[in-house]
């Protein structure tokens, strides 16, 4: 897939997102200690393996038990919402419809908050099937939401002009663990 063009500058490199990333699933598993059900649930595409690295990392480093992990897809995220929907659609990842969640504390991961569209329209479909309570971790806040959400465990916020563009790179999708800033029409 091709990539827009601009001028890309590496903001955190993989090191540096490894201790973002202990940070993070140090903060959730605080939000989950005492908690005996809790569903991990990825937004797809990046959300999904940072739901993994984080539930690794809970389980490995503090004990938190099993989550059910699953993943929704969303069709309307990026910075630049105009390259996919104008308007926000989410499925079931693989076409498995999520179970209902009565008495689970759900964890929901992304990888970027940006209005808040995206983000709204997962809790809403998530609070559907009646959990305990939900909790959001986002990989990056780039503090610009327009719709009242917010996130519970935040890795990076990152203040950014509005014409820029925070780019995620999690494997597998990419081949390294970074994250980038794009600026459209800037030489390289």
């Amino acid at each position: 897939m091709d990539r827009p063009a601009g001028r890309r500058t590496c903001l955190y490199d993989t090191a540096q997102l490894e201790s973002v990333i202990e940070a993070m699933a140090c903060d959730a598993a605080g939000l989950l200690t005492g908690r005996e059900r809790v569903a991990v649930v990825g937004v797809l595409r990046r959300g999904a393996p940072l739901a993994d690295r984080l539930t690794e990392r809970m389980l490995r480093r503090f004990g938190i038990a099993p989550p059910m992990r699953l993943d929704l897809a969303v069709k309307r995220y990026a910075d630049d919402l105009t390259l996919l929907f104008p308007e926000t659609r989410l499925t079931e990842a693989d076409g498995r419809p999520i179970p209902e969640l009565r008495g689970h504390t759900v964890l929901v991961v992304d990888d970027v908050l940006f209005t808040g569209h995206s983000l709204l329209r997962v809790v809403e479909y998530l609070a559907r099937r009646q959990p305990t309570e939900i909790r959001v971790v986002t990989l990056v806040d780039r503090g610009v939401t327009r719709l009242p959400v917010r996130t519970d465990v935040v890795g990076v916020r990152l203040d950014i002009a509005p014409s820029d563009i925070i780019e995620c790179n999690v494997p597998p999708y990419e081949a390294d663990f970074k994250i980038e800033l794009l600026q459209p029409g800037a030489a390289p």
